[in-house]
C-alpha cells in the first residue's frame, strides 16, 4: 500500500528519493517524510498529506547527503499526521517500513520499561528502537542489528533502515511485503516497486521472502535468513515508464489479480488475535449494547460491491445469527426503506463516492439509523458521512472491473462477521479462533490458484467465440456467479448471466444448447451433490461444461470439459478462492477479443451519478 525509496551513491540523495516517491504517488498515501545522513548526521523532514507538502518543507529547509530514504505512509497504526508519517527516528537510527507488527504492542511495554520514549502512535517506531539497541549492544553492525531485531518481531515488514555510525549503508529486509533493488555503478537504489527507480537504472532484482540486503556504493550484498551471501543476477527491465507501474503486466487488471494475496493480507493484518479469539476493528466503535440491541443490518451497496455485500449477508447470518438485507443502493431509497435505530446501515463501497451509496446512507441516517462503511479511499465521501470505517487496504485499484476490491471486501465482512459474533455472544473464543485461522490461511491459499492461470485458458479461448454465458452457483457460490458474469460482460462486452444453480429449472435451462459454455461454481460445500445434478442437466441437452471444483475432486472434474481446481476452503471463506478463476477467464476472453481490459467502454471507476 505504501511507497519506499532508498539510495546510496554521489547524486543528491532527497532528489532521487523524492523523485521516486513521486513516481508511486498512484498507490495513495496520507503522508510522507525523508531521513538523509549528511555532514550533520541524520535528519529527518515529514508532513502530513500530499507529497507536495515534503517538498515545500524541503525547499524551506534543504537536507544533504549521500543516504537518505523515504517514504509514503497510508495510516494502519495512528492518525495520519506529522509525528506518525515515515521515517522514524531514535537515536541516531531511522527507519520506513511496509507491513504491521503483530506484537508492537507488547515490546512496546518492555522498551517503555526500559525507560524509552516515543514520539508516535505507529508500530514502525519499534523497529527504530530495537535497532538502536542491538547497535549499541553490538557495535556499528546495521546488518546484525536488523537481523537480531527481526528475531523479536511477529508480522509482516518490508523495511529499508540507516544510522548516523554507517553514513554510506542502508539495510533493507522483506517479508510478505515487497522491495526491489536496484544496480549502478557506484551507487544503489531500493524501491517498494520498480516505477520509483526506473529513471535511473534498468538493472533490477526483487527481494525474496527472509532476504536481507546491504546496500552501498560498492553494490549490494543480499543474505538469506541464515546470515549467508546469495547469488542473484540483476534482471534488465526493458518496459516503459507506462508498463513499469503495472510492473510487466499487459493491463492493470491482471497485475491486480495477481495483487489480491498481499491486499487480503494487508485487510486482516493486526486485526486478528488468536489468542483472544477476537477482532480488533479500528474504525468501528461497536459495543455489546448495541449490538445487541439490534433488530437486523442492512447492507446497501451497488455492483461488484452488492455482490460482496450478498457474501457478506451469509458470513454474518452464520456467524453472528442477527437477520441481514442486502439492498441495491440505487433502489434503496426509492422505495420507503424499513430501517430505524435498531438498524445498523452498512455501506460497501470501493471507492467511497459512490453515489447511490452515498443517497442510501443519508437517507438512513435521517431515517434515524446508524451507519458504517466497508471502503478503500480513505477520506472519501461515504466514510466521510458514515458513522465508522472499516478500510480494506487493497491499495489503489486503476483497472474499472473490480477485482482486489472484491476479495478484500469479503475478508473486511468476514472479519465484521466474527466480530459481531463475539459481541453477540454467538461465537465462544474458542468457536471464533478456527474461523479466524482459516482466514489467516486464504492469501496462501489464492497464491495456490493464481498459480494455475494457464489453465484457464481453453475455457477463455471457447468462451470468447461465444454469444452468451451462463453462471451458476450455489449458496455461498451464487454470489460469485453473479460476480463472475458481471466481470465477463463489462470487459469483453458478452451477454454473460449469473443464477443460483436451483433456478436453472426454473427458466435458464431453456438457453442451454451445444452453443452455450456454462461455467458451474462446484466445489465440494453443503448441497454439493445437487450441483452436480445441475451439471448433469446441461450435459444432458448439450451444453458444454467448465467448472470450479475442489481440488482432488475427480467426480465433478468428469462432469466438465474442464475443472479449474481451488484449496478446499470453509464455504463462508470460499468465494475468495472460487473468484479468482473467475477473474481470469474474463480478463482472457477480453484479451482474446481485444478489447480495452481496464478501461471498458461507457463504464468509469466511480459512479459519482445517478
Amino acid at each position: 500500500m505504501c511507497g519506499i525509496v532508498g539510495y546510496v551513491g554521489p547524486r543528491p540523495s532527497v532528489d532521487v528519493v523524492v523523485g521516486g516517491l513521486r513516481k508511486l504517488e498512484y498507490r495513495g498515501y496520507d503522508s510522507a517524510g525523508v531521513a538523509v545522513i549528511g555532514p550533520g548526521g541524520l535528519t529527518i523532514s515529514r508532513a502530513k498529506g500530499k507529497l507536495k507538502n515534503l517538498v515545500d518543507r524541503l525547499a524551506e529547509k534543504p537536507l544533504t547527503g549521500r543516504t537518505a530514504i523515504g517514504h509514503t505512509r497510508w495510516a494502519t497504526h495512528g492518525r495520519p499526521s506529522d509525528e506518525n508519517a515515515h521515517p522514524h527516528s531514535y537515536k541516531g537510527v531511522a527507519v520506513v517500513h511496509n507491513g504491521i507488527i503483530e506484537n508492537h504492542m507488547e515490546l512496546k511495554a518492555e522498551l517503555t520499561g526500559k525507560g524509552h520514549k516515543f514520539a508516535s502512535e505507529t508500530d514502525t517506531e519499534i523497529f527504530a528502537h530495537l535497532i538502536s539497541d542491538a547497535m549499541i549492544k553490538g557495535g556499528d553492525d546495521l546488518s546484525q542489528a536488523v537481523r537480531d531485531t527481526l528475531k523479536q518481531v511477529k508480522g509482516t515488514y518490508a523495511m529499508a533502515v540507516v544510522s548516523e555510525k554507517r553514513p554510506n549503508e542502508i539495510v533493507a529486509a522483506k517479508n510478505a511485503s515487497p522491495l526491489v533493488l536496484g544496480y549502478g555503478v557506484g551507487e544503489a537504489f531500493l524501491a517498494s516497486d520498480v516505477p520509483a527507480i526506473l529513471e535511473h537504472t534498468r538493472e533490477v532484482s526483487y527481494l525474496e521472502e527472509g532476504e536481507l540486503a546491504h546496500l552501498g556504493p560498492e553494490g549490494i550484498r543480499i543474505e538469506n535468513e541464515r546470515g549467508e551471501t546469495v547469488t542473484r543476477a540483476p534482471h534488465h527491465v526493458e518496459w516503459s515508464s507506462v508498463a513499469a507501474e503495472k510492473d510487466g503486466h499487459k493491463h492493470f487488471m491482471h497485475k491486480e489479480i495477481f495483487e489480491q494475496p498481499r491486499a487480503v493480507a494487508d485487510t486482516i493484518r493486526g486485526r486478528i488475535s488468536l489468542e483472544q479469539g477476537d477482532v480488533t476493528l479500528d474504525g468501528l466503535e461497536l459495543t455489546e449494547a448495541y449490538v445487541k440491541g439490534l433488530s437486523k443490518i442492512t447492507i446497501v451497496a451497488c455492483g461488484t460491491s452488492w455482490h460482496a455485500g450478498l457474501c457478506g449477508r451469509n458470513m454474518i447470518e452464520s456467524l453472528a445469527r442477527i437477520q441481514v438485507e442486502v439492498e441495491l443502493a440505487s433502489e434503496f431509497r426509492y422505495r420507503d426503506p424499513l430501517v430505524d435505530e435498531k438498524t445498523l446501515v452498512l455501506a460497501i463501497s470501493q471507492s467511497g463516492e459512490t453515489a447511490d451509496t452515498l443517497a442510501a446512507v443519508k437517507e438512513s441516517k435521517r431515517r434515524g439509523a446508524r451507519a458504517v462503511s466497508i471502503c478503500n479511499v480513505i477520506g472519501a465521501s461515504i466514510p466521510r458521512d458514515c458513522d465508522g470505517t472499516l478500510y480494506t487496504r487493497a491499495g489503489p485499484e486503476i483497472g474499472v472491473a473490480s477485482t482486489k476490491a472484491f476479495t478484500t471486501q469479503l475478508a473486511a465482512l468476514f472479519l465484521l462477521g466474527v466480530k459481531l459474533g463475539r459481541l453477540r455472544g454467538t461465537l465462544s473464543a474458542e468457536q471464533a479462533r478456527p474461523h479466524l485461522e482459516a482466514l489467516r490461511h486464504v492469501p496462501a491459499q489464492m497464491e495456490q490458484v493464481l498459480r494455475q492461470e494457464p489453465a484457464v485458458m481453453p475455457v477463455a479461448k471457447r468462451c470468447a467465440k461465444a454469444r452468451d454465458v451462463l453462471f451458476l452457483g450455489r449458496n455461498s457460490q451464487h454470489p460469485v456467479a453473479l460476480e463472475g458474469a458481471l466481470k465477463l460482460k463489462e470487459i469483453s462486452y458478452i451477454h454473460a448471466e449469473g443464477y443460483a444453480a436451483g433456478e436453472m429449472k426454473h427458466g435458464p435451462i431453456a438457453l442451454i444448447d451445444e452453443n452455450l459454455p456454462v461455467v458451474v461454481i462446484a466445489t465440494k460445500e453443503p448441497h454439493y451433490e445437487k450441483t452436480l445434478g445441475n451439471m448433469e442437466e446441461v450435459k444432458a441437452r448439450g451444453g458444454e461444461v467448465f467448472a470450479v471444483v475442489s481440488e482432488g475432486d475427480n467426480l465433478a472434474a468428469s462432469l466438465a470439459s474442464v475443472a479449474l481446481c481451488v484449496p478446499a476452503c470453509p464455504p463462508l471463506l470460499s468465494p475468495l478462492l472460487t473468484i479468482l478463476p473467475l477473474q481470469f477467464l474474463s480478463y482472457h476472453v477480453a484479451d482474446l477479443r481485444g478489447t480495452d481490459v481496464d478501461q471498458p467502454r461507457n463504464l468509469a471507476k466511480s459512479v459519482t451519478v445517478e
